[in-house]
């Protein structure tokens, strides 16, 4: 028996419990979880770490989710809690899209106990195949008294720059079986600095009076890296880009401006074709999403000179001021983005006049998840003067990110308000989250975009060439028969709800939604 200050003995610590203290010791203080059985001793433990905030999610897809739109905000990993392999497996659409992402999260993942494994249990499965495509680091404890330093190495291994999954497996018997206490939280992974010849290389690219772009991803997206970005822009000339699907862009007034690539492959191209030099910061050559017959899947010109100024693991900031300074480039540079809000839109009901009536509403400070696939680009385009806010991407294009990614970013960023543009085929795959909205009384308003059709499945359809589409092809694309209603659907699960299908419907509930706190949803018939 331990020894307690007061002198009185305690019990020692189990696994679990050394592991919840090690991860809330290292700074994980929110644990998004759907357990089962095997996890019951992490659960009972949270009990005793009032470091550590559980939140439940009713699917492993919106749990992981979660997680995803709580690490881009705040910087730092989240815990989840998952169910042995096909809890993990249910969960790894939402991990892939935050691996793309570069988002730190730490998932636990209980398993059989070691010594049941040798049976076959109806739940046995390969977990750490199940994980190993979506994680950086994965790692199975097999004693108890091990746990908690495995605990630090997965919060370190998810922090190692840009940011990755790491995937402890938790066996019952490691959980439950005695423990010698929490492991020391270990330094945090900072990221690398960039050489001196990758600065003298795109100085010497961006004075060659050659037309040039710097594409951005990561911390160069934030005001700092736009800023200093800003500076080599006004003195080079250079266009500054993102990725059509950027983690987290910072944008609005008071920002420098990005131009977003295109997504089609053509018009992706067309948009690059002047370029000569490309320098990435943090991001890789631009390609296309999908592979089209008779279309190109690199998106640069021929000839183009690609130049890495940072890598993604390397410190862009750092890298922009240093180019900054090797171009003794003005403290002054493009002038940052100033505040013009949209008109009140007239005539069609469409995600254009949506859009503008988001972009005449959104309140400063605003953080968007948007999945509104073909119906998002209306408030793209009428938010860039808008307040400032920022904006989360669909980052791996595995659809039913958009509400459990709000409902994450709420967590990461309270006293934010947080609007979810989404589309109503992805809604369906994770429509859970709003309940964990409810739930957790979260500042989130999701725009449901309700076209009743997989939209751009129809406009991929023709693109890809395929032929002799009939009656039954287009079915597989179509949401109607019957019609899906969101606002019953979100009432049920304690989110209150209306329905816009005028302009002045949508304007009046969203000015609302606006000014009040707490979940909101509006379905938007299109």
């Amino acid at each position: 028996m331990n020894s307690g200050m007061d002198g009185a003995e305690t019990s020692p610590l189990n696994g679990a419990q050394s592991l919840v203290r090690t991860l809330s010791g290292a700074g994980v203080d929110t644990c998004f979880a759907n357990p089962g059985t095997s996890e019951m001793h992490f659960v009972a433990a949270l009990d005793s770490e009032p470091g550590i905030r559980p939140i439940l999610g009713l699917f492993e897809g919106a749990v992981t989710g979660m997680a995803d739109g709580y690490g881009r905000m705040a910087g730092k990993p989240a815990a989840t809690l998952l169910h042995l392999g096909p809890g993990l497996a249910n969960g790894l659409a939402n991990l892939h899209n935050a691996r793309r992402a570069a988002t730190p999260i730490v998932n636990i993942v209980g398993d059989h106990a070691t010594y049941h494994a040798q049976y076959d249990a109806p739940l046995a499965s390969d977990v750490a195949g199940f994980a190993r495509p979506v994680s950086g680091w994965v790692h199975a404890s097999m004693s108890s008294r091990d746990v908690a330093a495995d605990g630090a190495r997965a919060v370190a291994a998810a922090l190692a720059p840009p940011g990755q999954i790491a995937t402890l497996i938790l066996p019952a018997d490691t959980a439950w079986n005695p423990a010698e206490g929490p492991a020391p939280a270990l330094p945090r992974p900072q990221p690398a600095a960039v050489s001196d010849a990758a600065v003298d290389r795109a100085a010497k690219a961006l004075r060659s009076g050659k037309t040039a772009a710097i594409l951005m991803r990561g911390a160069a997206l934030q005001p700092e890296g736009l800023s200093l970005a800003g500076r080599i822009a006004g003195a080079t000339g250079a266009r500054l880009l993102c990725d059509t699907f950027a983690p987290r862009v910072a944008r609005g007034a008071g920002r420098v401006a990005v131009e977003r690539i295109p997504y089609f492959a053509e018009q992706m191209v067309e948009f690059l074709a002047p370029l000569e030099v490309l320098v990435l910061v943090g991001a890789k050559p631009p390609v296309a999403f999908f592979a089209y017959p008779d279309k190109p899947s690199w998106g640069l010109p021929e000839g183009c000179r690609v130049l890495h100024l940072a890598h993604p693991h390397e410190d862009a900031p750092s890298a922009l001021a240093a180019l900054a300074e090797a171009l003794n480039a003005p403290k002054t540079g493009l002038t940052p983005t100033a505040l013009e809000r949209p008109d009140s839109p007239s005539g069609r009901f469409n995600h254009f006049s949506i859009g503008q009536i988001i972009g005449r509403r959104l309140p400063e400070g605003a953080i968007v998840s948007d999945e509104g696939a073909t119906s998002g680009g209306g408030t793209l385009a009428a938010t860039i003067t808008g307040p400032p806010h920022d904006w989360l991407s669909l980052t791996g294009g595995s659809i039913g990110q958009g509400v459990p990614l709000a409902t994450g970013a709420a967590v990461g960023s309270p006293g934010r308000k947080v609007v979810c543009l989404q589309g109503d085929g992805g809604a369906m795959y994770t429509l859970q989250a709003l309940w964990t909205q409810a739930r957790e009384k979260l500042d989130v308003t999701t725009v449901i975009f309700a076209n009743r059709a997989y939209a751009i499945l129809n406009v991929e359809l023709s693109r890809v060439g395929a032929l002799n589409v009939g009656p039954k092809a287009l079915s597989m694309l179509d949401l109607r028969n019957p019609d899906l209603d969101f606002v019953k659907l979100a009432e049920g699960m304690g989110v209150e709800a209306s329905r816009a299908e005028t302009l002045e419907d949508f304007d009046a509930q969203f000015s609302a939604a606006m000014d009040q706190t707490g979940p909101r949803l509006i379905e938007v018939v299109l």
